[in-house]
């Protein structure tokens, strides 16, 4: 099972003919309005790979709640661990131009009064990954990443956005997953090189740093892969990262290597960039398994495992 502990946002996405500079104003055509949040996203998008998926995270007592959670609720996520709290449900404006780049600001509101005790240790044993990242407070992330650890859970930190977090904490993760400018971040506070080979090394654990059109890189034990991105005309990257690292989770919790299961999420993340949106451009299962089959198939048929599996069971070391 995966639990995630996250944030959930009502994305409000404005296609625009260009991304807005300092002081400028840009119009655009018109207004999506998607649930979003990268918890919630990266819950979704393993939920959609098969997994199994339970959230905790914290929504308003407001109007924006219901909109936010729809698709988490018609994926059949386990929300008995969600809190409704005395604040904003957060709340994303996601800017995109044609080439599908994007800017993206965020009011965290209700994210901020997630707990880590709405997850309770019994379900942070060894047959449990645990998926978060950094749009709820950094102390309850570090809290739960610490009882996780102690409990034998798999713990997957995606460092988005970059804040910090104590060397320990990081030391304790089983695999961080980092883009370039969260990688580059964390290098210069650990005195390292940003490669994922430079940061395995320097903090002990498994690495993957996606490199956006050109694949992504992972490393672990002193051991190294880097595979690429698959040939796609992007529409829109918005929640291209969190398909990755939900679809990447899925695949380990289902005991695939790490360089299966990152072929895997990369080739996810492929086909949410095809599509617009957030939630609404992530890939079903069946979607990647053609994926795969049909561009990915000889590629992986020939992956290294050696040092690279990002759990125990999958014949790693913590």
């Amino acid at each position: 099972m995966i639990v995630v502990f996250g944030s959930i946002n009502l994305d409000l996405i404005f296609p625009l003919p260009a991304l807005p500079g300092p002081g400028q104003t840009v119009l655009g055509p018109d207004l999506r309005v998607e649930p979003g949040g990268k918890g919630a996203n990266q819950a979704l998008a393993a939920a959609r790979d098969g997994a199994a998926v339970a959230f905790a995270g914290a929504v308003g007592r407001d109007d924006f709640a219901a909109p936010a959670l729809a698709g988490l609720k018609a994926a059949g996520i386990d929300l008995s661990r969600l809190a409704h709290v005395a604040a904003s449900t957060g709340v994303a404006a996601i800017a995109v131009d044609p080439a599908g780049r994007n800017q993206i600001a965020v009011a965290a509101g209700a994210n901020r009064l997630a707990c880590a005790a709405q997850v309770q240790d019994e379900v942070l044993g060894p047959e449990t990954t645990l998926l978060l990242q950094m749009e709820c407070d950094p102390d309850e992330t570090a809290s739960l990443i610490r009882r996780a650890r102690t409990r034998g859970a798999r713990v997957l930190l995606n460092l988005a956005p970059p804040r910090p977090l104590a060397t320990e904490i990081l030391a304790a993760l089983d695999l961080l997953l980092v883009n370039e400018d969260e990688a580059a971040w964390l290098a210069a506070r650990l005195g390292t090189a940003a490669g994922a080979a430079a940061l395995s090394e320097k903090l002990g654990i498994g690495v993957v740093r996606t490199l956006g059109a050109d694949g992504a890189e992972a490393a672990r034990e002193g051991h190294s892969i880097r595979l690429p991105a698959c040939p796609v005309t992007a529409v829109d990257t918005t929640a291209a990262g969190d398909c990755l690292a939900g679809v990447l989770a899925a695949a380990l919790d289902r005991g695939a290597t790490l360089p299966a299961a990152l072929a895997r999420a990369i080739a996810a993340a492929g086909i949410c960039c095809t599509r617009a949106g957030s939630q609404g451009s992530l890939p079903a299962a069946a979607e990647t398994d053609a994926v795969m089959a049909r561009d990915c198939a000889r590629a992986t048929e020939a992956l290294p495992t050696a040092g690279l599996g990002a759990h125990p069971s999958e014949g790693g070391t913590r």
